[in-house]
């Protein structure tokens, strides 16, 4: 009896156009939106890439190449250096292919054609050359046999701190807008809890009153209903999370499978919370959508979806509102996946998940079950 049901639930489910619309093709849409204006920022402006310069060699004779030939090479170069003479060297600068332009005589000069990080990086890097030069020559010029050793001495990496990452983790700013677009989809599963709960109610849809009058145990048909809903919203899960991964190449850490598998439990937390808004009260079907929408948007709201920082703010000044937000919950267990180390915080975030879920879900079940009606 339960496979019968779950089967003709499944079909259901499956037609309904809230779930094609809002679990699938809107955050298709949002996500290639967000692809397109965040995508290349943190990159850009953020994340430090080597700055192109053109270097014009005024005297052969200058140790400026060199120099400029150490700042070039390695793992992670200063400079992106190009050798030209002055005319190509002014045209690559006009036409923005360089940040500014090195003029290597007896002393190093610069041209720039505007301000900013990149020409002050390069300033620094012509005043220090400068002085490099100087010390060298000077050497030279009173004790020669020194010179190896001034030159290994000014080419030593001097570090009076170690750089020491806190994470392995992407740690672009701009992510945090996919994990909550991956928290709404799984909000979104509200509506297909709230459609059981209406289908089952007999003075909300004539399929309700139906149900109610059939000698199928409230309990299978709910059961089937909630099976249903949970498999088809899963389907919605995998396919975000999928086309954000290979698709969009948004990167959302090495632990794939963790990844899917937190998808995979908020959608069953959105689920369980539209079953449970559907089962309060005697409220009409529009009535019961709106507040279901409502409180929807809220905790997508809250948990940074459309102002990147609201959740920070709250978690500054009331932090009691991301510990009961599922959407803040979702995105947590991703920032934890992606960046924290401590797998410890990641456990705790899913337990507090499954415990929402788990709450609404027995609230939704107690509160269909005690729905009795005079006559149908």
């Amino acid at each position: 009896m339960f496979l019968h049901n779950l089967k003709y639930e499944l079909k259901d489910v499956l037609r309904t156009k809230d779930l094609l619309l809002w679990a699938i093709l809107f955050p298709i849409m949002l996500g290639g939106l967000f692809k397109v204006a965040f995508g290349s920022v943190y990159e850009k402006n953020t994340k430090f890439s080597a700055v192109p310069a053109a270097v014009v060699m005024q005297s052969e004779q200058s140790a400026f190449r060199q120099i400029a030939e150490a700042a070039s090479s390695g793992e992670e170069p200063l400079l992106d250096v190009t050798f030209a003479d002055e005319e190509t060297a002014l045209g690559m600068l006009k036409e923005g292919e360089v940040t500014g332009i090195f003029y290597a005589g007896e002393t190093v000069t610069l041209t720039v054609s505007g301000t900013g990080i990149r020409q002050t990086i390069l300033q620094n890097f012509a005043e220090r050359s400068n002085a490099y030069v100087r010390t060298v020559a000077e050497t030279a010029a009173v004790s020669p046999e020194k010179v190896p050793q001034v030159l290994s001495a000014l080419s030593a990496d001097v570090r009076a701190c170690t750089e020491q990452p806190l994470t392995d983790g992407n740690t672009d700013q701009f992510l945090q807008f996919f994990y909550n677009l991956i928290a709404m989809v799984a909000i979104f599963g509200s509506l297909t809890g709230l459609q059981i709960s209406v289908r089952n109610q007999a003075n909300l849809s004539a399929l309700g009153a139906r149900k109610n009058c059939s000698p199928t145990p409230k309990s299978v048909s709910l059961a089937a209903s909630l099976t249903a809903s949970l498999i088809a919203h899963f389907l919605c899960m995998i396919i975000c999370v999928t086309y954000l991964v290979f698709v969009l190449r948004v990167d959302l850490g090495s632990r794939l499978p963790a990844v899917y598998g937190t998808a995979l439990l908020g959608g069953s937390a959105g689920v369980a919370m539209g079953f449970f808004i559907g089962s309060i009260g005697r409220l009409g079907k529009d009535a019961k959508f709106g507040i279901n929408m409502a409180v929807s948007m809220v905790c997508c709201f809250l948990s940074g979806l459309m102002i990147g920082n609201t959740k920070a703010y709250f978690a500054e000044k009331a932090p009691w509102i991301n510990r009961i937000n599922p959407a803040a919950m979702i995105s947590d267990c991703f920032y934890c996946l992606n960046l924290y180390n401590d797998d410890a915080r990641f456990h705790g975030k899913l337990l507090a998940l499954f415990l929402f879920t788990l709450l609404f879900a027995v609230l939704g079940v107690c509160l269909s079950g005690r729905k009795r009606y005079a006559s149908i």
